[in-house]
């Protein structure tokens, strides 16, 4: 199951937020489709930047776009340049007051979909799959992450019949919903034809939730009860009356271990043991080994 479900819808609300975030009574159709466009609008627009995401908020009647990219430089331009224009692109496109915030992405290699992107431009360069797929898992590893996996599907090497390959290192824990799994998914349009490009990227688990979750809670956690003091112990244990052991009265205190009494001695032999069931010996046996004697003695 846990390969079939997208990696970022499963954990929306848990630890993942909302790429869009506004609410609309009415419209509501008309203004998803203004997010699609407008975010296909600056993908396309931003390619060589390095977009990794791109997040809309509609407070009221404005729009707040936030772009996460790796090169913060092409999207400002010199002295804000670029950036100006692009507001006002949009803003004669939505007919609303639109503020653009870009965040910078200050390890490239450890987001999906930057991985993603840079496998598909190499693919793109006829550079080998291989070469490029474990390029981009050691520089992951290389960074710091905990488990990457990237997988590749289509006529690779324009061989005739489409396959898949992926390569897996580290962890990746796609079932753990406190994981914090990145999804990127990318398409390389090749002369014999499109090739897919996913990734996966495990950063680690986030703990945050649950100290949350605890706050909201009004109850008190049950505590064990703490021990008594060393002091407080010693005057319990000498108001304790003395324990009667053996017909005598013992005071509180250390337990004394008793020597040990005598030991049973094993008995004294007189001979050797006849066998427990060897019947007694016949009186005509007795017999014969007395006359010899009698007979030297004559």
């Amino acid at each position: 199951m846990g390969q079939k479900v997208h990696p970022y819808g499963f954990r929306l609300g848990f630890n993942k937020t909302w790429r869009s975030r506004w609410f609309a009574k009415q419209n509501y159709a008309k203004l998803l489709q203004e997010d699609l466009e407008l975010k296909k609008t600056l993908t396309d627009r931003l390619k060589s930047a390095g977009v990794s995401l791109i997040e809309v908020d509609r407070p009221g009647n404005k729009l707040r776009v936030t772009i996460r990219t790796s090169r913060p430089g092409i999207i400002i331009g010199r002295k804000g340049a670029e950036i100006e224009k692009l507001k006002q692109d949009l803003a004669k496109r939505t007919k609303r007051d639109v503020f653009i915030d870009i965040q910078e992405v200050h390890k490239p290699e450890l987001d999906a979909q930057l991985v993603s992107e840079s496998i598909a431009l190499q693919l793109e360069k006829r550079v080998a799959f291989r070469r490029a797929m474990r390029k981009a898992v050691d520089s992951a590893l290389r960074f710091g992450c905990k488990g990457i996996k990237v997988r590749v599907s289509g006529r690779l090497n324009g061989a005739e019949i489409a396959r898949s390959e992926w390569y897996l290192q580290g962890q990746l824990p796609l079932h753990t919903l406190r994981a914090d799994i990145d999804y990127g998914f990318t398409e390389a349009h090749t002369t014999y034809g499109v090739i897919g490009i996913k990734a996966w990227v495990y950063r680690g688990e986030i703990l945050e939730q649950k100290q949350r979750r605890g706050a909201f809670n009004a109850e008190p956690e049950p505590r064990r009860r703490e021990p008594a003091p060393r002091r407080d112990r010693d005057r319990e244990r000498e108001r304790r009356p003395p324990q009667q052991q053996h017909g005598a009265y013992q005071p509180a205190g250390p337990a004394v271990q008793q020597p040990p009494g005598e030991l049973p001695q094993p008995a004294k032999s007189t001979g050797p043991i006849a066998p427990a069931l060897a019947p007694p010996t016949p009186a005509w046996k007795q017999e014969v080994k007395s006359e010899p004697e009698s007979g030297s003695e004559g």
